[in-house]
């Protein structure tokens, strides 16, 4: 089948793109991001000013670039850029327009990032969301059919792979934590750092922490965007954190899947959707504030049979949860392209217990 994919050539959206490649599937990828050749200008664009006019300058550029490539399906990957002027021109091309978010369009940590995509949402056939409270709210704002999914592993780029010396001595560490600063994670990781935890943490934006002086000497470095550098940071640990987003009101991430298939055990913030995900204390171990985050810590780096064993279940029961990009992927086309419906079976998780 002949797909337009719009959306960033990089981090999971690249990965959606090449999965659906892997499945057989003639891609044309096509990343508005590169317009420009100034993505942070863009960047503030969109975040702060809700990606105004875009919808009017990107129209003819991409309705030619899509027809160009006369697609059996369009694929948005979030939908910053375009408003009801594209969406529209899009859905005239006669076969179905698909969005995938990622992010929780409706969150306080997107501002007004997702403004084009909310003035355009009736003019989607299929949303596909990862947030459940998203559902009702994009059907509240008169969408026609929406999906939801949980975040994914990538088949490729979250394989195990063999580790050297060398990749011990860059990323090697107890306990690892990738992820960007918000001012909420500062206080957590000063209370971990205070308990005694031996934390590597790498990320940006953290010197903009408050607690920065405190951070500083367990930082590592930037955010690693490229699989294999992510990857191995957590495969080379002994436990690696999950945290969530108060702003986003997450209930599980992309690591949540990604830490466990790499072999590695996960430590992360308890909720209902992470408890459905795996048993705690069996398949991974959940925490409910950071003085409990830290004694996991402690008790998992100081038992290494249980820590293993229990990292070994949790890579078990990722594969049996198949949260995986190619199944998903597939099973959002098939819903897409009308050969299952949202209430068909689906042959990967779907939430319940």
């Amino acid at each position: 089948m002949r797909i337009a994919y719009i959306g960033p050539a990089k981090g999971t959206s690249l990965q959606r793109a090449k999965a659906l490649i892997r499945l057989g599937h003639k891609l044309k990828h096509i990343d508005p991001w590169s317009w420009s050749g100034k993505p942070r200008m863009m960047e503030f664009w969109i975040y702060r000013g809700g990606g105004l006019w875009l919808d009017y300058l990107a129209h003819d550029r991409i309705l030619r670039e899509v027809v160009e490539h006369a697609p059996d399906l369009i694929w948005i990957n979030q939908g910053e850029w375009f408003g009801p002027r594209v969406a529209r021109s899009l859905r005239n091309v006669g076969v179905p327009l698909v969005n995938y978010t990622n992010d929780n369009p409706f969150g306080e940590k997107s501002g007004r990032r997702f403004r084009n995509y909310i003035a355009a949402i009736p003019d989607y056939d299929l949303h596909v969301v990862t947030f459940e409270e998203n559902v009702e709210q994009l059907k509240a704002r008169g969408a026609k059919n929406v999906i939801r999914v949980f975040l994914c592993a990538d088949e490729v780029v979250h394989k195990s792979q063999t580790l050297n010396k060398a990749d011990y001595q860059k990323y090697g560490s107890e306990v690892s934590y990738i992820s960007q600063w918000y001012s909420e994670r500062g206080p957590f990781i000063v209370q971990l750092i205070e308990s005694g935890i031996p934390l590597s943490l790498w990320g940006d934006r953290w010197h903009k922490a408050p607690e920065w002086p405190l951070i500083a000497p367990i930082w590592k470095g930037p955010g690693i965007y490229d699989g294999d550098g992510f990857s191995k940071v957590i495969q080379c640990a002994k436990v690696s954190l999950c945290l969530l987003s108060k702003y986003n009101r997450n209930q599980h991430t992309d690591r949540s899947m990604i830490i466990p298939t790499l072999g590695t055990l996960l430590c992360a913030e308890r909720t209902r959707e992470h408890e459905s995900l795996y048993t705690d204390g069996t398949e991974a171990v959940f925490f409910d504030n950071a003085e409990d985050c830290a004694q996991l810590c402690k008790e998992m780096l100081n038992d290494n049979t249980r820590r293993t064993e229990i990292a070994h279940r949790g890579y078990e029961r990722a594969l049996k949860n198949n949260l995986f990009n190619e199944p998903v992927m597939k099973w959002i086309i098939d819903v897409a392209m009308g050969r299952a419906t949202s209430e068909d079976q689906r042959p990967f998780f779907t939430g319940a217990s």
